[in-house]
């Protein structure tokens, strides 16, 4: 019998980032640190929302884009954050989450072999999106020293006459780095220059700190055009179960992707739609209630890092840090394992996200403050134990 499966698909590595955790499940005591998930409930009237839809049988399709009120809502909202326009009934698509959005974005835009700048460390799922689009993906490894943001110069030497498309990971998972006005205006330079696409993942938007507003490439001049901006619910509202992203863009980029969601999909969940309608409408109290809870993590995650000789730099995106093992004698995979099996803490390894992520580890804050506490107390144990062995 001949082999059934895609060569592309087999030749896909699993997500690192779960590696630990079906183990941490049926481990006593254990502390997991590892998946980027907000430990909030989706606040009170947005589930009211959702039940209510239920109670009135709100249950059947919904157009293919999505609803109508769901699009006008995600356009006055982009409009008054993000001092974007898009039109709600051409270019603005309601999806899967944003990890649908990403695929279709790829898929639309690629022709074979054309290539994806990718910076990395990042979000697992772009290099293999890029692949099953048929494309080649062409990494750019972000440096600690440039605070894991992404040059202008380091962009124009990866661009060839192969260049397609620009992936922009921002705020970044598992960094926390992220961009502001004066590193997009140079980006921007070059993108436009070289005439490229951008897909903009802002998926945590909503989550800068200490005065950092995030900056869409898609506001400065000359991008929209060129911009796919891609934004969902999960992490700013606490949604991810709810399965809810969007895709902003161009209209002719937007309409493709549509087709390709209304083969594939037919429709986002409905009684999610009606549910982030009310989110985005009075949702913004929330966010900011927990993007306080999530900055007070964050100062006590990077002092506490730096206090036992790991060093971190200062994450000001999402609800992640990216601490240093370098100084220990182990590599990313080896901390993450033993720090398991000895101390009942689960991490993920810098290399989950790229093979730049060596010699680091993504620690989310996403949990409780008396959880970090308790985790941080063993992994100093730990370190102390390894750094005299």
């Amino acid at each position: 019998m001949r082999d059934p499966i895609n060569t592309r698909i087999s030749g896909l590595k699993p997500s690192g980032i779960r590696k630990f955790f079906d183990i941490v499940r049926e481990m006593k005591d254990a502390i997991s640190l590892g998946v980027g998930e907000p430990d909030f409930d989706t606040p009170w009237h947005v589930r009211e929302e959702g039940i209510y839809a239920l109670e009135k049988g709100r249950g059947h399709y919904t157009s293919n884009a999505g609803l109508e009120e769901l699009r006008r809502e995600i356009s006055s909202y982009v409009r008054r954050k993000y001092r974007l326009s898009y039109e709600w009934n051409k270019e603005i698509l309601v999806t899967i989450g944003g990890s649908e959005a990403i695929d279709l974005a790829m898929r639309v835009m690629l022709e074979p072999q054309e290539e994806v700048i990718i910076p990395q460390p990042s979000y697992v799922s772009y290099e293999p999106c890029a692949i099953m689009a048929g494309g080649k993906p062409v990494i750019i490894e972000l440096k600690a020293e440039n605070e894991f943001r992404l040059t202008a110069k380091e962009l124009e030497e990866a661009i060839t006459d192969k260049t397609k498309l620009l992936v922009l990971p921002f705020p970044n998972n598992p960094t926390g780095s992220i961009m502001e006005m004066e590193d997009l205006e140079d980006i921007a330079r070059v993108v436009t220059e070289k005439d490229i696409f951008v897909i903009s993942d802002e998926i945590y938007s909503e989550l800068t700190y200490g005065g950092n507003k995030h900056v869409s490439i898609a506001e400065l001049p000359g991008m929209k055009e060129r911009t796919v901006v891609i934004n969902g619910f999960s992490k700013a509202f606490a949604m991810t179960g709810w399965r809810l992203g969007y895709a902003c863009g161009p209209k002719n980029i937007i309409s493709q992707m549509t087709k390709l969601h209304q083969f594939a999909i037919m429709c986002a969940p409905t009684v999610s739609q009606y549910a982030a309608i009310e989110a985005l409408k009075n949702g913004d109290a929330d966010v900011e209630k927990m993007r306080e809870a999530y900055d007070a993590r964050r100062r006590y995650l990077l002092h506490e890092f730096n206090r036992i000789g790991l060093p971190c730099f200062e994450a000001k995106g999402a609800f992640y840090v990216f601490p240093c093992i370098k100084g220990l004698n182990m590599t990313s995979d080896e901390f993450a394992t033993t720090l398991l099996n000895e101390e009942k803490v689960a991490v993920v390894p810098g290399t989950a996200f790229g093979d730049c992520g060596e010699g680091y580890l993504r620690i989310s804050y996403a949990y409780s403050i008396e959880k970090l506490k308790a985790a941080m107390a063993r992994i100093e144990k730990f370190v102390e134990k390894h750094r005299q062995a």
